[in-house]
């Protein structure tokens, strides 16, 4: 990545990974992702906002060199995930003066994770301040988003946000500032569902915290800085608030064509009724599509053949994602097919435990559905038809 200036004294200085497209060995990446590092030159002092993944290290050293920063004083860990910390280690080896500047926790999983010696550390505190000299650092705790020793860093002169993974994306791009607001806060929001969903009552509290400062700039550890930071703190406003929409989810798998049958049934039922409805076959959908549509889903209806006396195994991990991330969903059913009997409805919800929602008795039809399965299909339908109808007031 290229070395890019966001304010005087103030450089862009970590990497694009143009080609990654797998994160955590789980989230897929369909636009890459960029692994934010600033640079922040004070009067009397030197500092670096967070680290690049240590696959990229070489990148940011090079970075470094080329500003010609021959004595670093200070190294910012905002979260201790390897990603954003991982080139510590050889930063503090090419730089012995530097000490490791973060909170209490975050000292102890930098330990824990990169050995570093306790003696490279600068302990500060909730709303603590560091001069660089003519530049002042705030340290905001804003944790579980999304580890509990997560940390935002103000710079108070410049009104700068360095935000770690909070507000990020996961966005490969060659521009420092955000260029199309539409396409970051799409990609903004599959990394807010995949990622900070299951902490949105800790983001509630957090976005409290650093709406108390004048921001006008948000730089977040991944993806483009926000010059424009109202259009990410109201898209997060709404995310983490409790209303949902007109939407009901289907994901599910079918083996046969069975369970294929109810759901084609159900989505066109869902759609003559004026509600929005998105299947989503497993098999073949990118699971980060399918966590931006839990968002805002009112509604979720997991489809499944019975395998093996349960349901299919790509259900079962779509239940478990669910579960992990605690979506705001009001209601949840399961439909589905089977052959002589089984415990699928019972797995299930049993996975999916943390869900908060009413639950609609479950639509279970033997083999292919039949004429008069069809009534029964419509049945289930219209149970939710109506709570959606009360819900929404159409």
């Amino acid at each position: 990545m290229a070395i890019q200036k966001l304010v005087e004294g103030v450089f862009s200085v970590g990497v694009v990974d143009w080609d990654r497209r797998l994160f955590d060995e789980l989230i897929p990446l369909p636009d890459g992702t960029s692994y934010n590092s600033y640079l922040v030159i004070g009067k009397e002092k030197t500092a670096l906002v967070d680290t690049v993944d240590p696959e990229k290290s070489k990148e940011l050293i090079d970075n470094l060199k080329r500003l010609k920063v021959e004595k670093l004083d200070y190294i910012i860990a905002n979260h201790a995930e390897q990603d954003h910390s991982g080139t510590i280690p050889e930063l503090l080896e090419i730089y012995p003066e530097a000490k490791v500047v973060t909170n209490p926790k975050c000292k102890g999983f930098l330990i824990d994770l990169l050995h570093i010696s306790e003696d490279r550390f600068i302990e500060i505190e909730n709303e603590g301040t560091l001069s660089l000299g003519g530049r002042t650092f705030e340290f905001i705790y804003t944790p579980w988003v999304h580890w509990p020793e997560t940390m935002s860093t103000y710079l108070i002169e410049d009104k700068i946000l360095f935000s770690c993974d909070f507000f990020g994306s996961h966005r490969a791009t060659s521009s420092l500032f955000v260029q199309d607001e539409y396409k970051v806060i799409e990609d903004a929001k599959r990394y807010y569902a995949e990622i900070m969903m299951p902490f949105r009552n800790h983001i509630r509290k957090n976005i409290d915290k650093i709406s108390l400062k004048e921001i006008k700039y948000i730089a977040p550890s991944h993806g483009p800085v926000y010059n424009n930071p109202d259009i990410i703190i109201t898209a997060y406003k709404e995310w983490i608030s409790e209303e949902v929409k007109n939407q009901i989810l289907i994901p599910y798998v079918s083996m046969h064509g069975s369970t294929d049958a109810i759901v084609m049934k159900l989505v066109e039922i869902f759609t003559e009724n004026g509600i929005e409805v998105m299947p989503f076959n497993l098999t073949k959908t990118d699971v980060g599509q399918l966590a931006m549509a839990l968002v805002d889903a009112a509604t979720l209806i997991i489809g499944t053949p019975t395998v093996l006396g349960g349901p299919h195994p790509s259900v079962v991990y779509a239940a478990y994602l669910v579960n992990a991330l605690r979506p705001k969903l009001k209601m949840a059913s399961i439909v589905g097919s089977l052959g002589w009997g089984g415990k699928t409805v019972d797995i299930l919800t049993t996975i999916m435990k943390n869900l908060k929602v009413d639950f609609v008795e479950p639509l279970l039809i033997k083999g292919l559905p039949k004429k008069d399965d069809g009534e029964k299909i419509r049945e289930f339908a219209n149970i939710i038809i109506e709570k959606h109808k009360n819900m929404f007031k159409f």
